[in-house]
């Protein structure tokens, strides 16, 4: 997979949230070339051009605006070597399944990154190779209880990386996921007081954008990584699920055709 090098172009969905900006001034500062997609109002296209960065309008529940944002960045930068998927939204906390807010989550944090994914494959075959980069969370590896969407759509996020990222690794494309626990960013504000009264350290967007670049150049494909205070970006190690056994109490193999492709 190339790494990320001066020249390299990037696009950044989600990009002018907390996240977004603090990877963007990472990359730029690699002479990163930087395209930041979001929602299409003034503040978010200020926000890009104080960070010296390109943009792009995006709804990422449109699967067709998808391919229209990365198209243009192909026409305009002539290639496009790492996608972040990084738009998302929590759901409304409480003790009752609202359907509709579940639904609305699952569109942002979960379809986003599928379209995202289907738009960027192509560019990425085209530029020799890059990396997609799945924001997913901590509450897909240890559910919410006061979020199920939110819980639901991240653990997804997750298990479409895990799947579909063995097939991708032998064209030169790293596919992973991080997943960040709590972090400095509007997401939390509206339980920031409680953080803060519990003393609970929280990540700052810094922290979370420094796994995200990681992940770029160094993921390994599939790869899942859990980002903490305190402790950083480290691997989650999935535990196995026990498997089948023959008749004769041997363990059962798998028909070739349903095996995952073999990962150089």
């Amino acid at each position: 997979m190339p790494a990320p090098t001066a020249g390299s172009v990037a696009l950044v969905t989600g990009g002018t949230g907390g996240f977004g900006r603090a990877l963007a001034a990472t990359l730029r500062e690699r002479e990163v070339t930087v395209v930041l997609a979001d929602l299409d109002t003034e503040q978010a296209r200020r926000i890009a051009t104080d960070l010296g960065a390109d943009f792009v309008v995006l709804d990422v529940t449109d699967r067709a605006a998808n391919a229209a944002a990365v198209a243009q960045v192909e026409a305009t930068h002539g290639r496009l070597d790492a996608v972040f998927l990084n738009a998302g939204i929590a759901g409304r906390s409480g003790p009752t399944l609202d359907v509709d807010d579940f639904l609305r989550v699952l569109d942002v944090d979960l379809l986003g990154v599928v379209y995202g994914t289907e738009a960027a494959l192509p560019a990425l075959r085209r530029a020799g190779g890059g990396a997609v980069v799945v924001t997913a969370s901590l509450a897909g590896l240890s559910p919410m209880t006061t979020d199920p969407g939110y819980s639901v759509a991240k653990a997804g996020a997750v298990a479409f990386v895990r799947a579909l990222a063995p097939g991708l690794a032998d064209e030169g494309i790293t596919l992973t996921a991080i997943c960040p626990g709590y972090a400095d960013t509007a997401i939390i504000d509206p339980i920031r007081a409680e953080f803060e009264a519990a003393g609970f350290p929280v990540l700052t967007a810094d922290e979370v954008a420094d796994a995200m670049l990681a992940a770029w150049a160094s993921g390994e494909p599939g790869g899942a990584y859990v980002v903490q205070p305190g402790v950083g970006a480290v691997p989650y190690r999935f535990k196995g699920v026990p498997s089948a056994k023959t008749a004769a109490g041997d363990t059962a193999v798998l028909p070739e055709a349903l095996r995952p492709p073999s990962v150089s």
